[in-house]
């Protein structure tokens, strides 16, 4: 069951019953990695919440990086979110087609934004469709409404500040990828990197965040996962995946059981991955 909380994650009843409010926006941000075949804007248009619009991740980034899907500048997320009629004092709910996948990057991006009235849809839009709640293949009537923007830069983290807390210990570097990935076992999705992950760091794959039906885990057991996973609570946060997605859902559970000073490493592994001269771990070490 979920603890509804419009800063953090909803359920679908919740959801459901603020459909109509006036000042509620809905946010749809599926998003596929590299060779998966699928298009998220066209599964959107035929599907999607009724007056969801589409987050393209890959669009509402900085283009002036080499990297995929980095947060973008000020200006840009205020002009993009304008054009969306997403503004100062909506209440934002963001979901996406998997359930626990992508949804809490943009969570994140707006809390990067300094917005704080957003919150992740559990279960995403699986768990809306199994219910057999109402959806749409309309677009939204989107009318303009300002967006102030403060943005919190501890909220994320640069190679050079990630180098650092990997070599004096004082943060804990949490990786979201699979084990393998995190071992060394499995190939990266991206030709050209490394295997293996950034020394010092921890494995905490997303989806041990998630139950069966991709609803989050409550508080109480994320709180004993990353016990269990050797993370002491008492240090500040990193968070890394494969190229800053899934890494924001251990953001957003660690904000779930109250611990607010963790940062996301935009670049993560598709950046620290293809630096030959950054030191690369393999193994559960």
């Amino acid at each position: 069951m979920t603890q509804d909380d419009p800063r953090t994650l909803v359920s679908t009843a919740w959801l459901e019953a603020h459909l109509k409010d006036p000042d509620l926006r809905i946010l749809d941000a599926s998003f596929f990695l590299p060779g998966s075949g699928r298009d998220p804007k066209a599964e959107f248009d035929k599907c999607h919440i009724p007056g969801a619009r589409f987050f393209d991740i890959d669009e509402v980034a900085d283009h002036r990086s080499d990297l995929p899907h980095m947060a973008p500048p000020v200006e840009k997320f205020m002009s993009r979110m304008r054009a969306m009629g997403v503004g100062d004092g909506h209440q934002v709910v963001v979901y996406d087609s998997q359930g626990l996948y992508s949804a809490a990057r943009i969570w994140w991006t707006f809390r990067l934004m300094g917005q704080f009235d957003i919150a992740v849809l559990d279960g995403g839009l699986p768990k809306w469709l199994a219910e057999g709640r109402e959806t749409e293949d309309m677009p939204p009537m989107i009318r303009d409404r300002h967006m102030t923007v403060r943005r919190q830069n501890q909220m994320v983290k640069d190679v050079t500040q990630v180098s650092a807390a990997s070599k004096l210990g004082d943060y804990e570097i949490l990786d979201a990828r699979s084990a393998a990935r995190f071992r060394g076992e499995a190939d990266e999705p991206r030709a050209g990197l490394r295997k293996g992950h950034i020394p010092k760091s921890k494995s905490v794959p997303f989806t041990e965040l998630a139950n069966a039906d991709g609803t989050m885990k409550s508080p109480d057991e994320l709180r004993a996962l990353f016990i269990a996973k050797g993370v002491d609570l008492s240090k500040p946060v990193i968070t890394s995946c494969g190229s800053g997605v899934t890494a924001a859902n251990i953001n957003l559970a660690l904000e779930r059981i109250g611990k607010t000073d963790h940062a996301l490493y935009d670049g993560s592994w598709t950046e620290w991955g293809a630096f030959p001269t950054l030191p690369v771990a393999t193994g559960d070490a």
